[in-house]
């Protein structure tokens, strides 16, 4: 697959980067939003076919080793953050010995050590087996992970802090004022790291002991029409019936644009509750904080250290621990809504986060031309 992205090899006067994927709001907003920096970033090539329009960058092309092999001149640096959880482990080796066969260093931005996608966390271990030994330059997102990388594989990690998630310009959108405090459960589509009945069951009933305090689930229709790709029939019918006992508020729906997201967080939920068993970090946690929501996360991961929130036991080990959840529904709902970091603040942290990453690269470039 040789599909290249751009015509000309790489410049001298920029370090060009493979960014995989380019398109994640994570990756976008690793630029300065000041000043142009120095760091230029590929674009995602489109899948042949792509999916839809919303996903032009998956499956990711830049992960196949013939695309590398094709196109390496066109880049200095490749950067993996996401969209590997489906390949098979030999692909991820022969894309590690395709980048070092071409001389070209790999950076790696570990998000996840274990995968909210996977039920097993074995196939996440493998991969993390080949691309971590072999990485160049190694960053996590909290001082916890990197603790962990260093005592699985013996590799430090930089630690740098996860960017703002929700647009600049919307950052200090003021938040719409309503009655009472709305406690907010979102299931999506069911990630493999959810188990939400006993989370939604549990709150529903702390809920119901405070004063001006509602539960509100949302849940994308594939979840609750019984011709939908995740229909979970059990699931479907308990928060029905919860809803017909006035026990919640039940919000089904497709997908959200961002827009739409960042309108539901700020302005129809106070409290945030991630129904998770498992996982290390969270782009959800971090818009919250973005828009002033308060966050109930659970004790799994690293999410209190990404950013400020209280948690609850939670883990695929011990299972859910009702009380702590209760008491943290609770404390959340008694609690000043946090403090926003507000636009400001915001573009001095991604300047500081781009200037690092620019940094992570000329090390890289210079670690690989010996």
């Amino acid at each position: 697959m040789s599909n290249p992205v751009v015509a000309q090899t790489a410049r001298h006067d920029v370090v060009t980067v493979a960014s995989v994927p380019e398109g994640h709001v994570y990756v976008r907003h690793l630029s300065d939003p000041v000043d142009r920096d120095r760091v230029r970033r590929l674009p995602d090539p489109r899948p042949c076919p792509a999916p839809s329009d919303q996903s032009v960058w998956w499956p990711p092309v830049m992960l196949d080793p013939e695309w590398v092999a094709a196109n390496h001149r066109c880049f200095d640096v490749y950067h993996l953050h996401f969209g590997f959880d489906a390949q098979p482990v030999e692909e991820l080796d022969a894309l590690v010995r395709t980048l070092q066969a071409t001389g070209t260093p790999l950076v790696q931005t570990v998000h996840d050590l274990r995968n909210p996608h996977h039920a097993r966390r074995d196939e996440h271990d493998r991969h993390l087996d080949v691309l971590i030994p072999a990485a160049d330059e190694i960053v996590t997102l909290t001082h916890g992970a990197a603790d962990e990388i260093a005592r699985r594989w013996g590799r430090d990690a930089l630690v740098l802090p996860h960017p703002h998630v929700v647009d600049l310009p919307s950052i200090d959108t003021p938040r719409a004022p309503h009655d009472g405090v709305v406690v907010g459960i979102t299931l999506k589509s069911l990630r493999a790291n959810m188990d939400p009945l006993p989370v939604v069951e549990t709150a529903a009933v702390a809920v119901a002991g405070l004063d001006d305090v509602v539960l509100r689930v949302d849940v994308h229709t594939d979840v609750m029409d019984p011709a939908g790709e995740h229909h979970d029939p059990a699931l479907a019918n308990r928060l029905r019936e919860a809803e017909r006992r006035g026990l919640l508020t039940l919000s089904v729906h497709g997908f959200l644009s961002d827009a739409e997201l960042w309108t539901h967080l700020r302005d129809e939920i106070d409290v945030s509750v991630l129904p998770y068993r498992f996982g290390t970090h969270s782009g959800w946690l971090e818009a919250c904080h973005d828009l002033g929501t308060a966050v109930v996360a659970p004790d799994c991961g690293f999410y209190r250290e990404q950013r400020p929130c209280l948690t609850y036991r939670n883990n695929e080990q011990d299972g859910l621990d009702p009380g702590s959840l209760a008491d943290a529904i609770g404390a959340a709902a008694r609690t000043a809504p946090p403090a926003r970091p507000g636009r400001a603040r915001r573009t001095t942290e991604r300047t500081a986060l781009a200037r690092a990453h620019d940094r992570v690269y000329a090390r890289a470039l210079e670690r690989a031309r010996g």
